[in-house]
């Protein structure tokens, strides 16, 4: 055992049906350090935190702490806590109508009489120490996010706390707010408690950690300190592309012609919205695909939908052929002409008891106004043409939609927008979570649509796709536009680079 260690898990293994989610999986945490846990969507960290907080039993493996070698069981978030492991989630689990006190000894206050004199007393020295801007009397709802998540930190530290996770902590507080809270997890540092950092902003991990573990589809992919792991290193290990391994893709199809003079499709200037995006300019021509990569949370998907208003759009221009225009919610951006393929097809694309002609059809009817509905004659006759054009497989228009393949309801989906003739296509994760050969019909789908001039833009978490699809790529890090690649540097090495901040 690493003298060291506050905590220690070892060969740790987890599944579920059909799903080998962790596979021996190690992870080492230090006394008063940092520790930065890495990885793109499905490689294996929440189901790593949950089976050392006790919501998950693991399959096999050991966890120690504080370097013994006898192992602790956690079978339960109570055990959990009782053994000094606190985690800290993006969603503050805290009582917004309760004092500032209340929540911090909620659920641990022993007796029957509860001295609120001494809890507050309690609670007012606690947040003095830490140097958190609250009062112990002050109702919490009063408070910021960013302090609502340091009196979460707080009641984590007074129930002796030695392991504390902090699980995508940052991702609703502003810059300031953020050094808030970087500055109490270095003064708990300094403490002597260790800390499990996860976040996607690369920035953030080079700012505030001490070592970095990047895991990879459930399994270890390393452990490294932070000096010894370049950002690119770092993008490189999580997305699975060595450097000295990368090959130059270029999309081969016939380009639409476009007319001298021909203004952009549609343009935005300083767009932002609600969901934190940094303001960002961009366009799009007739006949292009272009596409938004980064890593996962870094505001690909806010960006698509401020330009599709499926957010609140909170300031910057939008136009249409040189045109201003309004879009502040989807029907506006529908009328103009705008499609979108969301990237949660089950939350905000299927509706899963409707048959696969009603979905096919819900856009273009929403468009015409349900005062006039297509004729059970009309939508037949469509479902059954866009049917055969993508080829759905599915036993008949009636079929609820919820029963076809995943690959199946988003070819649904994409039939859905293309019966609306948009001029611009969104589609966000289009081939994520089905098979290779469905991946390869939407591609070429993709490349045949716009060299009859339709716009796309096109994103997708494998490299491999953007680079087969896209003529021209927008790089996103930390929700802001950091980068834009054409032509020779269209290429999975430059954009790698770009992503960790031009880190060769």
């Amino acid at each position: 055992m690493e003298d060291n260690a506050v905590l220690q898990m070892r060969n740790i293994h987890k599944s579920f049906p059909g799903v080998k989610a962790l596979s021996g999986v190690d992870f080492t945490l230090r006394k008063g350090e940092i520790h930065a846990l890495m990885g793109e969507n499905g490689a294996g960290k929440s189901t790593l935190i949950k089976v050392l907080t006790g919501v998950y039993t693991k399959d096999e493996g050991h966890i120690y702490l504080d370097g013994h070698e006898k192992e602790v069981q956690v079978r339960s978030p109570q055990e959990a806590q009782k053994l000094g492991i606190s985690p800290v989630y993006q969603e503050i689990t805290l009582c917004p109508n309760l004092s500032v006190a209340e929540n911090m000894y909620i659920g641990r206050t022993p007796g029957a009489v509860q001295n609120w004199r001494k809890m507050n007393k309690d609670a007012d020295k606690l947040l003095k120490s830490l140097d958190i801007p609250a009062k112990a009397t002050q109702q919490l709802s009063t408070c910021s996010l960013a302090v609502q998540q340091m009196i979460a930190i707080a009641r984590a530290v007074d129930t002796d706390c030695k392991v504390l996770i902090l699980d995508e902590p940052t991702s609703s507080l502003d810059e300031q707010e953020v050094e808030k809270l970087f500055k109490l997890m270095r003064d708990l540092r300094g403490r002597g408690v260790g800390i499990i950092f996860v976040t996607h902003f690369l920035d953030q991990v080079y700012e505030v950690c001490d070592r970095i573990t990047v895991m990879r589809d459930g399994c270890l992919v390393g452990e490294y300190e932070i000096k010894d792991l370049p950002r690119v290193q770092l993008v490189s290990k999580m997305l699975g592309k060595e450097l000295d391994d990368l090959s130059d893709i270029q999309g081969e199809y016939k380009s639409y012609e476009r007319k001298e003079g021909e203004l952009p499709v549609f343009e935005v200037e300083q767009l932002y919205s609600n969901a934190g995006i940094k303001p960002f300019d961009f366009h799009i021509d007739k006949g292009e695909v272009n596409g938004f990569t980064g890593l996962l949370g870094s505001g690909r998907s806010e960006c698509v939908r401020a330009i599709f208003g499926a957010d609140r759009v909170l300031g910057g221009k939008v136009k249409k052929n040189g045109k201003p225009i309004k879009i502040s919610k989807p029907i506006d951006a529908m009328r103009q002409g705008i499609g979108y393929l969301p990237e949660d097809r089950k939350r905000d694309g299927i509706v899963g008891d409707l048959s696969v002609r009603d979905n096919i059809i819900l856009a273009q009817q929403v468009l015409r106004g349900f005062l006039k509905p297509y004729s059970r004659a009309e939508a037949d006759k469509i479902a059954d043409e866009y049917i055969k054009l993508l080829n759905i497989k599915t036993a008949s228009a009636d079929t609820p939609i919820k029963s076809l393949s995943g690959g199946n309801q988003q070819k649904v989906i994409l039939a859905r927008w293309l019966l609306t003739h948009p001029e611009y296509l969104i589609l966000d994760e289009p081939t994520r979570g089905i098979d290779v050969g469905t991946k390869v019909d939407i591609q070429k789908l993709v490349l045949k649509l716009a060299s009859e001039g339709m716009s796309v833009t096109f994103i997708s978490s494998e490299m491999d796709e953007m680079l087969r699809t896209c003529s021209r790529l927008i790089v996103m890090r930390d929700r802001r536009v950091v980068g834009e690649l054409t032509g020779s540097d269209l290429n999975q090495t430059s954009i790698m680079s770009t992503i960790a901040g031009g880190d060769k």
